[in-house]
């Protein structure tokens, strides 16, 4: 079903026996941490259930009447909740649908495909005229830390908005973005804006200063390559001046989960999150526009924060507890400045803690891998199947099973996912052949130290790594491996026999499970 805000969402968690509700009081300053940290792994220890319940916390210190959501989707049950599916499968499924349709060749065709189009179109964002996140409008007089935002671990910079639906609009195709990305509190109306350089709203700034020094001074050699590199850290700088101008950006804090969800997925650029979420809820999202930028927000938006990048203003941002397990350093990253906050009445704070996995962002990342495996396999089409470990991070570790039939097939699969977007990033690849799940740990382990010679086939190569990464030999550039741990042929050198691995007879294992009562072994 498609949720219409978080409110709803709320509902059907409690309804499904998802929810805890905390009536204690709280303090957003490490305690509501180090509580959801537990509940996370609740499933790790085997003792709970896969991930712990969602939390409503509804007495944060220092907030009377505030409300906070955390862990909404911290387990499988509740990734499919929020995405109206079964499974996960099902929503690749009809994305494969999609995918599989092909140019219409005479009239018949094409009445075939009008209900596809129709359904398509109603994916489409639409525009409404006002919507419950103009409740209370602040032009004046407000703070961002009027609402409970999260300090969440020890040596963290400060406090840290974690879960926000950031928008930009691309200056020159006027697309909108819809990213997520940290930003770091510095006062009332300021906060940081980390996007990495890789990522879509990164670009979108990175336009606007082209645009502003196209209009002014040519920027000296030294800059203009900081210009096309950089996507916030380092000034960008004239002959004596510096890229004057603004960046205009909104943020929604709150929104209903399918654009929450959809703020993270590795989308083609050209492709509005918004319209993933309506594609993933069945339901277009309705937008408002805002009150002092020109851009659009979802009108069911718990908070919005509307204001402006300064494209010559930089500051130190970090360090953070992030979801590698460990501090991501500080940086320079531009300036978010806030100029009008609009909610509804009393608002739900919604956000979420990243640490050491499990945590709620392994869901999320799982939810990804499921449902992008049939992008992936356009591109790679002997890819059978793909998995992320949680304790890799999304970026440091991706096994992948094929359908090998020719020598050196691993190879060329381990170059085309280093070329495929935010995978670009991925350290450490193990390709195995399709008879191995990648998603046995054990089975993977098994194969990978026995089918390799580590000499012949590892492979190394230089290039993009994610800023997250504290081992590179440079911020954003270091090393990647590809572990070819598939069987070896005679075309690809290997002139030994290869011997076939051990299994019983499908009679003896029948035989034996029909006896099993008689060894008394229940």
């Amino acid at each position: 079903m498609a949720y219409n805000d978080l409110r709803e969402w709320i509902a059907a968690l409690d309804k499904a026996g998802e929810l805890k509700r905390i009536k204690a009081a709280v303090d957003p300053i490490l305690e509501i941490t180090e509580i959801t940290d537990r509940v996370s792994k609740w499933g790790a220890r085997g003792d709970k259930g896969p991930g712990g319940p969602a939390l409503l916390f509804e007495n944060v210190k220092g907030y009377p009447g505030s409300q906070l959501l955390i862990n909404q989707f911290g387990s499988e049950r509740r990734m499919n909740l929020a995405l109206g599916s079964n499974s996960l499968d099902e929503i690749a499924e009809r994305i494969r649908g999609f995918m599989d349709v092909k140019s219409p060749q005479g009239f018949l065709d094409k009445v075939k495909m009008l209900p596809m189009l129709a359904e398509m179109g109603s994916f489409f964002p639409k525009t409404v005229s006002t919507g419950p996140c103009k409740e209370v409008i602040k032009r004046g007089n407000f703070s961002v830390l009027d609402f409970p935002v999260l300090q969440c671990w020890p040596q963290d910079g400060g406090r840290f908005i974690t879960l926000p639906c950031v928008i930009t609009r691309d200056p020159r195709s006027g697309k909108r973005n819809v990213g997520m990305y940290r930003m770091q509190v510095y006062d009332a109306t300021t906060t940081g804006m980390h996007w990495q350089r890789q990522k879509v709203a990164a670009e979108h700034y990175r336009e606007h200063m082209r645009a502003a020094v196209a209009e002014g001074d040519t920027l000296r050699a030294t800059s203009s390559v900081d210009l096309m590199a950089r996507s916030g850290g380092g000034s960008i700088v004239a002959e004596g001046k510096q890229a004057s101008g603004r960046m205009e950006v909104a943020v929604a804090i709150g929104t209903d989960p399918t654009l929450t969800f959809a703020a993270i997925v590795p989308a083609p650029p050209d492709v509005e999150e918004f319209m993933i979420a309506g594609f993933l809820r069945q339901k277009p999202v309705e937008l408002v526009k805002c009150e002092t930028v020109d851009l659009e927000v979802p009108a069911s938006a718990e908070i919005v924060l509307e204001g402006y990048v300064q494209l010559d203003e930089l500051k130190v941002e970090g360090p953070f507890g992030d979801h590698t397990g460990f501090y991501s350093l500080e940086d320079l990253y531009p300036v978010f400045h806030i100029t009008c906050v609009t909610h509804r009445k009393n608002p739900i704070y919604a956000t979420t803690v990243v640490g050491k996995p499990p945590q709620e962002d392994a869901w999320m990342g799982k939810a990804v891998e499921r449902i992008f495996l049939p992008l992936m396999k356009l591109t790679i089409p002997e890819l059978v199947d793909v998995n992320l470990p949680p304790e890799g991070v999304f970026h440091n570790l991706m096994i992948v099973s094929i359908r090998k039939s020719y020598p050196g097939q691993a190879r060329k699969v381990m170059n085309a996912i280093w070329s495929l977007g935010q995978a670009m990033s991925t350290k450490c690849i193990i390709v195995v052949d399709e008879d191995c799940n990648p998603h046995d740990i054990r089975e993977v382990v098994l194969r990978t130290t026995n089918n390799i010679d580590p000499e012949r086939d590892i492979q190394f190569t230089l290039g993009p790594v994610d800023s997250l990464d504290h081992a590179s030999r440079l911020p954003n550039f270091g090393s990647k491996m590809g572990i070819d741990a598939t069987r070896k042929w005679p075309t690809e050198g290997f002139a030994r026999p290869w011997p076939d691995e051990l299994e019983m007879s499908k009679e003896i294992k029948e035989q034996v499970t029909m006896r099993w009562k008689e060894f008394g072994l229940e």
